[in-house]
């Protein structure tokens, strides 16, 4: 089969309390907020979007901030932005990043959304020329219910589409959605910390890598099952991260690349 590349960028960073990415036992409820926690506790951690080559189009995977962090991110963030405080240097947008490769928005076949919380959907409306735009509808259904969460602002404007997982035996909770119908990437359900999240398997031959979204930040989740702090169901998170380690341990994996590891740098991922 034809190789699928995946470039790896860093649409800027994220400014966070340590225990919103990795909940520590000892960890006391809400610490992740930050409230009441000296700035030792504070991390910056990249916010990374992918874009996918495959033989059947071209994919992005997430669209990280907007350009209205720069000069106006408490508007823009909201009540949000005392947990997550924005860094984007200029150049890094996701349009800005696509425009140094000769991509538009246009020439995307889809914009894909893990989720939508507001350091993955930020940047949407860069992107907003794509041919669709897609995020599953168990997500969706969330982010129009719960405002705290999401801020429905950013897809303002935005065709937004949805998907449904089907079952499949593939994940955690055994449902998945097949983007092309050749098995080569499956966005798989893997609930927990959001309501829809779907982690994402690029699959070649026998081999295959995982862009496990938000179900782990990074190396030390797989290591000691730490789950994100910020959750929906505490329970669910941690059996998404239990197939995720699962998953670190097949033959055939050659990568759980997770969207704030501050490890995974920005490059090409050839499967």
């Amino acid at each position: 089969m034809s190789d699928i590349k995946v470039h790896v960028l860093h649409t800027g960073s994220v400014i966070i309390d340590e225990a919103l990415p990795y909940h520590r036992p000892e960890d006391r409820p809400f610490a992740w907020t930050g409230l009441f926690r000296s700035k030792k506790h504070l991390v910056e951690a990249p916010v990374s979007v992918y874009l996918i080559e495959h033989p059947e189009g071209l994919v992005l995977l997430d669209t990280g901030w907007h350009t209205d962090n720069r000069e106006h991110q408490i508007k823009n963030l909201r009540h949000q932005y005392f947990v997550n405080k924005a860094v984007l240097p200029e150049g890094q947008a996701v349009h800005e990043q696509l425009a140094k490769m000769g991509i538009s928005p246009r020439d995307l076949d889809f914009v894909m959304l893990s989720h939508l919380h507001c350091d993955h959907a930020d940047g949407l409306r860069h992107v907003k020329d794509a041919k669709r735009i897609m995020v599953s509808d168990l997500e969706y259904k969330a982010a129009s219910r719960d405002h705290i969460r999401y801020l429905s602002h950013e897809w303002s404007g935005v065709t937004l589409d949805t998907f449904s997982f089907s079952e499949s035996k593939i994940g955690a909770f055994g449902y998945s959605y097949d983007m092309f119908g050749d098995g080569r990437i499956q966005f798989v359900l893997a609930k927990g910390h959001s309501a829809g999240l779907a982690a994402t398997v690029i699959r070649n031959n026998d081999e295959y890598i995982v862009l496990s979204s938000d179900v782990a930040y990074g190396r030390e989740s797989l290591e000691h099952l730490w789950e994100p702090g910020v959750v929906i169901n505490r329970q669910d998170a941690i059996y998404s991260l239990q197939w995720l380690v699962h998953m670190s341990k097949q033959e055939g994996c050659k990568g759980i690349i997770s969207n704030h590891d501050p490890e995974i740098k920005p490059g090409i991922i050839t499967i």
